[in-house]
C-alpha cells in the first residue's frame, strides 16, 4: 500500500464534520485504513475558563472575529500529533476556486490540514503566521468553513488508492480529464418511452468508447462550453511547447 494520506480538520465543529465523513465511501476508507482523518476541536485551545474563541472586531462592525491564539496553538497540536508539519489550508473567498486539477494537486502533499473559519472571519495575524494556501469552493457565502473542508476532502480522498474499486471509478467522471462525464444508464433498457441508445446494448467494446468519447465532448458543450474552451486553449498551449 502506498503511504497513508492523513487530514486534519481544525474547525469548532468537529461532530458536524465527523458525521459525514464516518458514512459511505469515506468512512468505509477511514475504516479500512486507506485514509487518516482527525477533526480538532479549535475551542480545546482556548485559554480562558469559558472557552471563548472569538472577540469584537477592532475598527467596529458587526459579527465576531475568531481569535489567533486558540487557532495557532491547536495547528501546534496538529503539527505534534502528526510529527511534522502539514500543508495549511484556508477556507475562503479570497482562495484559488477548487477544481479537479487542484484535488489531484492536493492527493500528492500527503499531509494536509484544513482551518475552518466561522463567525465574521478570523484575525489576520494568524493567517499570516502558518496558512499556507486559500482555496475557495465558489463565489458564495457560508456560514462556515466546514462545508467547503468536507468537499475538498472528499475530493480529494476518492483518488486515493483503494478508495474506490478502481481508479477508472474516478477517472472517466466528470472535470477528471477536463471534460463533463458522458449520459449513464441502467434498467430496465425502457422507461416511460425511453430507451437506452442501442450502442449501450450492443456489447460491441469499441463503438461503446467511442460513443461515451462523443458524448463526453457533446455534454461539455451543450452545458459547459467554458470547460470545452479551456481544455482547448490547454492542449494548444501543449503542442506549441512541443
Amino acid at each position: 500500500m502506498s503511504e497513508l494520506i492523513s487530514i486534519d480538520i481544525m474547525t469548532l465543529f468537529p461532530e458536524m464534520c465527523e458525521a459525514v465523513l464516518s458514512e459511505s465511501i469515506i468512512g468505509r476508507a477511514r475504516k479500512n485504513g486507506y485514509i487518516d482523518i482527525k477533526c480538532h476541536q479549535i475551542r480545546d485551545f482556548a485559554f480562558d475558563k469559558h472557552k471563548r474563541v472569538d472577540d469584537t472586531p477592532y475598527g467596529g462592525g458587526k459579527g465576531m472575529v475568531m481569535k489567533a491564539e486558540p487557532i495557532f496553538k491547536c495547528f501546534e497540536s496538529v503539527c505534534d500529533y502528526r510529527g511534522e508539519r502539514p500543508k495549511l489550508i484556508y477556507m475562503t473567498p479570497k482562495g484559488r476556486v477548487f477544481s479537479q486539477e487542484i484535488a489531484k494537486e492536493l492527493n500528492y502533499e500527503k499531509r494536509i490540514a484544513l482551518l475552518c473559519g466561522h463567525y465574521e472571519g478570523v484575525d489576520e495575524r494568524v493567517l499570516e503566521e502558518i496558512v499556507d494556501e486559500y482555496i475557495s469552493i465558489g463565489d458564495y457565502v457560508l456560514t462556515g468553513g466546514e462545508i467547503p473542508a468536507l468537499a475538498v476532502v472528499d475530493s480529494v480522498c476518492r483518488m486515493v488508492p483503494g478508495v474506490l474499486s478502481e481508479n477508472v471509478c474516478f477517472e472517466d467522471e466528470s472535470h477528471y480529464n477536463g471534460f463533463l462525464e458522458y449520459p449513464q444508464y441502467t434498467k430496465p433498457s425502457s422507461w416511460h418511452n425511453k430507451n437506452v441508445p442501442e450502442v449501450l446494448l450492443s456489447g460491441h467494446h469499441a463503438n461503446i468508447e467511442k460513443w461515451k468519447r462523443e458524448m463526453s465532448v457533446k455534454e461539455t458543450l451543450k452545458y459547459r462550453p467554458d470547460l470545452y474552451e479551456n481544455v482547448n486553449m490547454c492542449r494548444k498551449s501543449t503542442m506549441n511547447l512541443g
